[in-house]
């Protein structure tokens, strides 16, 4: 019997919703082994689960359309500080973060069980359509155990290596983590830089390995790998399968007996931390919050510790894991607040909300995030910019990483220099920018921060210091009162099997790499210390690196200051006019490779025109390389069917006149796409 002829002999026992869900092509039938129940088909189970699902589906459309409902359904005071317990997910990329957190929500009753809980917590398009989390998400947890009931704060962590800033400020809001690995793929390179975060923040660490379903599974190598790089006894490894859900629930009581609950106090003046925020079109700046000591209630008026300006508290609630209103948020707590924030310089992140003429200590924030990679935004058309920096404005409260300056073009115009923590960060960005706030716009080639210092009195002053940060590589000072290059450099840590050391090594030497140190991890795999220049792994270093590898590498590397080097800038002239969004800074050594390659790429990018385009590559006045693209010619002597040879010379002088002409006088558009493809290898 199918599921749409039990829908049509059952309607008394299927609530509206269900139908209507059904007839939306939401619910698809799964077919289970259970045996027949009340008299009805196998099938009665997928029912059940579709009217449950149902319900959850109907309550939060109803909360996105119009707004939460107005009774408070849980009372957070019952759950003291003791009974609280704020711990994140870390883990390596593609671990099973998000699939673990699905789980935990199903276990809990957060969600029905059902099989459309995929990603729950992803609500971003690009984190769909990517199948990474780029935004940390916070979800309450109500769980029972002996006897008494437990407030758990979930915080769901991105796990590539360019959204760690997300990784940081969530822990700043947790006492514990989960530090999740693969039973497959055994620890990682970001599985090492998150393990030394959480040290470092002293959080109590809860070790699991993942995916011990997998034919390939290697639980007790895995183990063996954890005890030998973090110290951490094979006993207290939890073995879990996050998709099948077993050993899921042996999670939650470790997490309520191993990390220990916030330090707070309900009985002192009340003091939050505004550790991540969004913006809503209807409602303005909504603020997560951790409230470290007293009360904070719906309708009181908080201070805001950075700016002193006085809010009022228009609503308060908690994840569950879609907003839900309460009353109340007490001592210890994770939750949200509405306070009509509509400038978006108001929210800012690491700030402290307090009561009014309340004598609290500030929280000290955060570490501020260092960009690493810098491009250039602009709108397509120069009318769009007041709607692009609005964009801008609100996407960055989301993603507090960014920073933002303004900048401007002779050739795009008016818009803005922004920095990112790497190539995918600057690429999801403008992806949430395009589909979030449908704008149009042009991104430069990404290039990263270089130093120089300049010498002499009157240089010194004019660039406002002796040592000058470039951002852009059109704002490089003259060569001549340059005394000093300096470049970014990075650790990097690979970790890969040791039959590819040879390739690897190899790789890393190419791209101006010195390997600083190595260790081997168990009898087949090695981790690589190796310190780089930034330029030189931008790009396309780590798909080499997983090339060379057969796919088994994993790479992660943190800032390493500057360090003197010596660089040029390489300029690219379309026709002898010199395109400024188009230059950029490189080593000495690299200068005449990196002039060919981009010239090649423009003549494969640039549409061919009515006239010749001459693509140059230049430092200073030397050329390095050249590329023409060749004109559309009409056949002007297609008519002379005889006649002399000098009519034919006559109609083909006059146009090469008409193509000079042109030349002088004609635009070059140069594609959106081609900043980006140049700098492909």
């Amino acid at each position: 019997m199918s599921l749409q002829h039990f829908f049509r002999h059952n309607a008394q026992r299927v609530c509206s919703a269900c139908k209507q869900l059904h007839n939306q092509a939401v619910i698809r039938p799964h077919r289970h082994q259970s045996a027949v129940k009340h008299g009805l088909p196998q099938l009665f189970s997928d029912v059940i689960h579709a009217h449950n699902f149902s319900k959850w589906f109907f309550r939060q459309r109803r909360f996105a359309s119009s707004g939460p409902p107005n009774k408070y359904s849980v009372d957070l005071s019952q759950f003291p500080v003791e009974n609280i317990r704020n711990f994140s997910i870390i883990a390596h990329v593609d671990h099973g973060k998000s699939t673990l957190a699905d789980r935990l929500l199903e276990i809990t009753g957060t969600i029905p069980k059902v099989p459309q809980n995929q990603q729950v917590l992803d609500r971003l398009q690009v984190e769909r359509e990517r199948g990474i989390t780029v935004k940390a998400q916070t979800a309450s947890l109500i769980h029972t155990h002996n006897g008494q009931s437990y407030l758990l704060n979930l915080i769901d962590t991105p796990g590539h290596v360019d959204f760690h800033y997300e990784v940081s400020r969530s822990l700043a809001a947790c006492q514990g983590v989960l530090l999740l690995v693969d039973a497959n793929q055994g620890v990682q390179a970001q599985t090492v830089a998150n393990f030394t975060l959480a040290l470092e923040s002293d959080l109590a660490i809860v070790p699991v390995i993942n995916k011990i379903d997998l034919k390939a599974a290697q639980p007790e190598v895995v183990a063996h790998q954890m005890n030998s790089i973090f110290g951490i006894s094979t006993d207290e490894i939890l073995k879990i399968s996050a998709k099948k859900g077993t050993g899921v629930w042996d999670i939650l009581t470790a997490v309520i007996e191993r990390i220990p609950p916030p330090k707070a106090d309900a009985s002192q003046p009340m003091k939050a931390l505004l550790f991540d925020s969004w913006y809503d079109q209807y409602r303005g700046v909504i603020a997560n919050i951790a409230v470290g000591d007293g009360v904070i209630t719906k309708g009181e008026k908080v201070v805001c510790m950075s700016s002193k300006k006085v809010y009022e508290v228009h609503e308060i609630g908690f994840m569950h894991p879609t907003p839900l209103p309460v009353e109340a948020l007490y001592a210890g707590q994770v939750g949200y607040i509405i306070t009509n924030m509509r400038n978006t310089e108001e929210a800012q992140i690491g700030d402290t909300f307090c009561h009014e003429r309340s004598d609290v200590q500030a929280h000290p924030g955060f570490r501020p995030a260092k960009a690493m990679v810098f491009a250039g935004l602009f709108p397509s058309d120069q009318s769009e910019f007041v709607a692009l920096r609005s964009a801008v404005e609100r996407l960055t409260l989301n993603d507090s990483s960014v920073s933002l300056h303004s900048d401007s073009s002779p050739a795009l115009g008016q818009g803005f220099r922004m920095g990112f923590l790497g190539l995918l960060h600057l690429d999801v960005f403008c992806q949430r920018l395009e589909q979030e706030f449908n704008t149009s716009f042009i991104v430069t080639s990404p290039n990263v921060p270089f130093k120089v210092k300049v010498k002499g009195a009157k240089n010194i002053k004019e660039h406002g210091g002796s040592e000058v940060t470039i951002l852009n590589p059109c704002h490089m000072p003259n060569p001549s009162v340059i005394e000093e290059y300096q470049e970014p450099m990075v650790k990097g840590t690979i970790i890969c099997p040791d039959q590819y050391l040879g390739s690897v090594t190899s790789l890393c030497l190419d791209r101006r790499g010195l390997i600083e140190d190595q260790l081997n991890i168990d009898n087949t795999r090695i981790m690589l210390i190796i310190r780089f220049p930034l330029n030189e792994i931008l790009v396309d270093f780590f798909d080499d690196l997983k090339s060379v590898t057969s796919g088994y590498a994993s790479f992660d590397y943190e800032d390493a200051g500057y360090e003197i080097s010596s660089l040029v800038k390489v300029d690219f002239m379309l026709n002898g006019s010199v395109v400024d969004e188009l230059a950029m800074i490189c080593h000495t050594t690299r200068a005449r490779d990196t002039a060919r390659r981009v010239c090649e790429k423009l003549r494969e990018t640039i549409p061919r025109q009515q006239f010749g385009i001459i693509v140059q590559g230049a430092v200073r006045s030397k050329i390095l390389a050249r590329e023409d693209i060749r004109p559309f010619r009409k056949d002007v002597t297609a008519k002379c069917y005889g006649g002399d040879i000098s009519r034919k010379t006559k109609l083909l002088k006059r146009q090469a006149e008409g193509k000079k002409k042109m030349r002088k006088i004609g635009n070059i558009d140069v594609p959106k796409d081609a900043f980006i493809k140049v700098l492909k290898r």
